[in-house]
């Protein structure tokens, strides 16, 4: 990105200040995506624990292959999810406080003995399953903001602070050469006019 300026003393004052604006942002921004990474790094864990647990219930199960044919899932359903809002690294998000069930009435009396079981396990399974989406959702929101971060941390450190250095750089010696000019231009006058003043005597 090119920096745009003009060789004179207010271009230069506010290429400073854009300077000292980017200098003062950049380690707020480099914490940031710090601590973004590191919840990126928590959410993939826990979306992980959430898949090896949702397997581990699915296989203590096995022996119930019954319920998969025989039993109802329309007995089980998601009442409500709980959710509250909380912001991590200064990106809002939102925070998975309960999954709530609701269940249909039925007579255990005609149906097989592993109904109850098998109504605990949809609703644990469901659960799992929630979570499960839910951080995904956080992942992604989470890692879009990383993104987001690294890109201006990037852009920060090798687009614009170099280039307003370079800039005000260039505009200070610009305007020392011009300073050095005018005083060399000033002696050089200066100078003829004494010469002229000395031969105006001279002549007298």
């Amino acid at each position: 990105m090119a920096i745009k300026f003009q060789y004179n003393k207010t271009s230069q004052q506010v290429l400073e200040k854009s300077l000292r604006m980017r200098l003062r942002a950049l380690p707020t921004l480099q914490s940031k995506e710090s601590a973004l990474r590191m919840e990126v790094r928590k959410a993939r864990d826990q979306i992980k624990e959430l898949e090896n647990e949702l397997e581990k219930q699915i296989g203590s199960y096995d022996k119930m292959l019954g319920l998969w044919t025989e039993f109802d899932p329309t007995l089980v359903r998601v009442k409500d999810v709980n959710l509250s809002k909380k912001k991590i690294a200064g990106v809002p998000i939102f925070v998975l406080d309960g999954v709530e069930f609701e269940t249909k009435q039925f007579s255990v009396f005609n149906r097989p003995k592993w109904f109850l079981d098998g109504v605990s396990l949809l609703q644990n399974l469901g659960e799992i399953g929630i979570k499960r989406d839910f951080f995904e959702l956080k992942l992604n929101k989470l890692e879009y903001a990383r993104k987001k971060t690294t890109q201006k941390v990037n852009l920060f450190e090798k687009v614009q602070i170099p280039g307003y250095e370079d800039a005000i750089l260039k505009i200070k010696r610009y305007l020392e050469d011009e300073e050095n000019l005018s005083k060399s231009s000033q002696k050089i006058m200066r100078s003829k006019k004494e010469a002229r003043e000395e031969k105006e005597d001279s002549i007298w």
